[in-house]
């Protein structure tokens, strides 16, 4: 197992209890464990403001895994908050921003997951829509109250994409958003949609490998082979020669 995948840290304000206050940096288990039934060892990456460091963190590991979480702050892409934004965090979103930058730059390969897809797609120079069920026309419920193992709708994948070999021209997929892509970032191409149109995966068309998914696999991961099959990807191809 010498392939190391570092997972992008989120943030956890505790507002009570023994310790009110504390800050903690934390990815949901499932994450880890995803990694490493797919062959690689699992890094956490703790969220910090220091480019530098984070260039450090990065090349340290051989792909990188950005998680989900909070909402991406609209001011980003051009935008006023709606009323139905939720919680927001510039130092999430700036640690992303950095992180992104740094892989790029070092060329090691990305995968985003459910917020991870949407600030791919924002730093990109996409927008985002602030919530789903603002626009007309989305008539799935994106943001199922379920299990994380529960498989909630389904997606259609394109012939052409990353998905495509691993999941086929259809799968069921878990749903835990209420934002989703409005505009893509150019060089990235759709690789999935849900039936009622919501973009649910895409892909960078040159360059490094980035490839981002709506859903949580993670979640499904530990008694589905295929959704696995992304993981065995990414580790696939951030495999040193």
């Amino acid at each position: 197992m010498d392939t190391v995948i570092g997972i992008s840290g989120n943030i956890l304000e505790m507002g009570g209890g023994s310790a009110p206050g504390i800050k903690r940096t934390y990815v949901n288990s499932d994450y880890v464990s995803s990694v490493a039934l797919a062959g690689a060892s699992p890094i956490i990456l703790p969220v910090i403001e220091n480019e530098e460091y984070i260039f450090d963190q990065v090349k340290r590991v051989d792909g990188i895994i950005i998680s989900g979480g909070y909402d991406v702050n609209p001011i980003l892409y051009g935008e006023e908050p709606i009323k139905a934004q939720g919680f927001t965090s510039y130092e999430l979103d700036n640690f992303n921003f950095k992180l992104i930058k740094a892989a790029c730059s070092l060329k090691k390969p990305i995968l985003g997951i459910c917020r991870g897809l949407q600030i791919i797609n924002v730093y990109f120079g996409g927008t985002l829509y602030q919530d789903l069920d603002d626009k007309d026309g989305f008539y799935i419920k994106h943001s199922q109250d379920s299990s994380r193992s529960f498989t909630g709708h389904t997606i259609l994948i394109k012939k052409d994409s990353i998905l495509y070999p691993i999941l086929g021209e259809k799968s069921m997929v878990n749903s835990f958003h209420h934002q989703g892509i409005k505009n893509l970032a150019k060089g990235f191409k759709v690789g999935a949609v849900s039936k009622d149109g919501v973009i649910e995966s895409i892909e960078k068309t040159k360059d490094n490998f980035i490839f981002g998914v709506q859903w949580h696999p993670e979640g499904l991961a530990a008694n589905n082979t295929k959704m696995l099959g992304i993981f065995k990807k990414l580790v696939s191809v951030s495999r040193k020669k």
